[in-house]
């Protein structure tokens, strides 16, 4: 093999090595799971469910091993009334997710919490869940 075959073997050689450890970078940053979670209040309910987050459901969530990247409001509040809360949550993978949701909803505090938060009546009417993969361009991953 000439010097000149060696130095373009070797390059190709490293750049091989560069794209696996690229596809594995983003491989590991596609596994992530973000899921977009759209709750929508019964009228005049925003301010229970703001306060039942406020002071107890970011906890449990994060106890359970979830990541809370925001919450948004829309603005200006939606026709009708304040009724619609928007937040993004990080997974490890959509795996990691069930299992998270599924302790948590079994918490014995969760349980009490909402029980007691909803003793004037349901709060949420519904919730739309999306799920997100991070692009290898995103900055969040």
């Amino acid at each position: 093999m000439t010097m000149f075959g060696a130095v373009v073997l070797g390059a190709l050689f490293l750049a091989s090595g560069q794209e696996a450890t690229k596809e594995k970078t983003e491989a590991k940053a596609m596994g992530k799971a973000f899921e977009l979670r759209v709750y929508h209040t019964h009228p005049d309910r925003m301010p229970a469910l703001e306060k039942r987050f406020k002071d107890h459901t970011i906890k449990l969530l994060e106890k359970h091993g979830m990541k809370l990247v925001g919450f948004w409001k829309p603005v200006p509040a939606a026709e009708g009334g304040d009724t619609v809360l928007v937040y993004l949550v990080e997974h490890a993978s959509r795996e990691a997710a069930d299992k998270s949701w599924d302790t948590f909803r079994k918490d014995a505090d969760w349980m009490k919490v909402r029980a007691d938060s909803e003793k004037d009546g349901p709060i949420v009417k519904k919730v739309d869940v999306q799920w997100w993969g991070a692009t290898p361009y995103s900055a969040i991953r």
